[in-house]
């Protein structure tokens, strides 16, 4: 059962754990002939890698990819490739004292009643170390992506965290890269940086909202009933560690909407093409873009590993108490936004790839 896979036709799987010697991706399914180079892909590796500010943790990792197959020259070949990223900041023994105890909010315990092995250090597969991967297979997506349509735009940045909103009237684009949480809010920045410092300094840790926005793609990609855009895109975010909820558009708000509210209503633009009054869909209709922005939006839990005591359990049955040691972030929110804008690349050009084989070029046309 491959189940550290995902993807149809451009398809990744993640291998590796938090504090093994390395982790990667084998990609299949790339179309040869796109340009790669290492630099390319280690541009949104940095995006995402630990130690950078006072933020997120301080585990130093240079995150630097290694491509060992699947190009020549510079190229893709159309064969598999294999990322490789080695770890080389471990501290296992940070992971002592809760070697026999599971930390409460955290995988530790599922994995154990799962697979009856405990690996400790940091998590192992649970742990977001894993992410690195699948920003690295996103960095390739993003490649072939432009030579398949090339205005697509993907950007990623965070609309809450904790109980803090963005302020929608004051978004901007060219903000998202100036401030540390990649929000496109400046004042929100600010006022971000006080509440998430205190937060750090009493070891304790918040959950965020990301939201991922592709622009340009173009209509028509997605399939009806099982092979929806967003059924694919939902679930690309879901399996992002942490992760607790991912909705599409105006999501679970739709359901507090009249028809006549949500319904984005239709016109003839200057180009001749259709144009919306609105975007409550998320640029997904029946599970097929319609050329309007694409909008996903997923929630991520607090880090389970704080430095306030939680009372939990031991591998042998025995009530005890916790507090997990070692360099956690206070917010992962912060660090999720590459991965988030990587899963989209990875599921944007995975549905143009099928939409390629199977229709080629739109075959509706209005007007």
């Amino acid at each position: 059962m491959s189940i550290n896979s995902f993807g149809h036709l451009f398809r990744v799987t993640t291998w590796g754990e938090s504090h093994g010697p390395a982790l990667g991706a084998t990609v299949d399914g790339c179309p040869p002939g796109v340009t790669i180079t290492p630099e390319m892909i280690q541009h949104w590796l940095d995006k995402r890698k630990p130690g950078q500010n006072k933020y997120t943790t301080q585990r130093r990792e240079a995150d630097e990819v290694r491509i060992l197959s699947g190009t020549f020259e510079g190229v893709t070949t159309g064969t598999p490739i294999q990322l490789m990223i080695e770890n080389t900041d471990q501290r296992s023994k940070d992971y002592g004292d809760i070697k026999e105890k599971f930390r409460p909010g955290h995988a530790d315990i599922t994995y154990f009643q799962k697979y009856g092995i405990r690996d400790y250090r940091g998590g192992g597969r649970s742990s977001a170390r894993e992410t690195a991967s699948r920003v690295a297979a996103g960095g390739l997506a993003r490649e072939a992506i432009k030579q398949i349509a090339p205005n697509v735009e993907i950007t990623g940045y965070m609309v809450q965290m904790g109980p803090n909103k963005i302020d929608r009237d004051a978004f901007d684009w060219e903000q998202i890269e100036q401030n540390p949480f990649w929000v496109p809010d400046a004042k929100a920045a600010t006022d971000w940086a006080e509440y998430l410092d205190g937060l750090r300094k009493s070891g304790s840790s918040v959950g965020a909202i990301i939201e991922v926005t592709a622009r340009n793609v173009p209509a028509g990609i997605g399939a009806p009933v099982y092979g929806k855009l967003d059924t694919d895109l939902t679930a690309a975010m879901m399996s992002i560690n942490a992760v607790k909820g991912v909705e599409i558009g105006e999501g679970m708000s739709a359901a507090m909407l009249t028809g006549e509210l949500n319904a984005d209503e239709i016109f003839i633009g200057e180009d001749g093409q259709p144009e919306y009054s609105s975007n409550h869909s998320g640029g997904i209709l029946g599970g097929i873009s319609t050329g309007q922005d694409i909008v996903v939006r997923f929630a991520v839990k607090p880090t389970s590993s704080i430095l306030t005591t939680r009372k939990t359990i031991t591998k042998s049955g025995e009530e005890t108490e916790i507090i997990t040691k070692g360099r956690h972030d206070p917010c992962v929110g912060i660090r999720a936004v590459p991965v988030g804008e990587a899963m989209m690349a990875c599921v944007i050009l995975d549905h143009l790839l099928l939409h390629r084989g199977q229709i080629g070029q739109n075959r509706g046309t209005i007007g």
